[in-house]
């Protein structure tokens, strides 16, 4: 598996080739909206209750396996 500082290398290398303008300023805007990623979102009332509700669940130990989510899911799925 490559490295980051392997693939930014790399990149680097295939943008200096570049020589079309517009596809490189096409790459900047994509590169540019990307990092506008890392907004703060805001969660509504209804989003924050459930992850409330899910946290007092961790606390209390109300927990399932994933196996054996799976394994119910498959039940709820074969009565269909």
């Amino acid at each position: 598996m490559a490295t980051v500082d392997k693939i930014r290398s790399e990149l680097i290398d295939k943008i200096l080739a570049i020589k079309n303008k517009d596809f490189l300023l096409a790459l900047d805007h994509l590169i540019s909206s990307s990092s506008a990623d890392t907004d703060v979102v805001e969660l509504t009332t209804e989003q924050k209750q459930m992850l409330e509700m899910s946290e007092a669940d961790i606390k209390n130990g109300r927990l399932i396996s994933q196996e054996a989510m799976d394994k119910r899911n498959l039940e709820w799925l074969n009565e269909l």
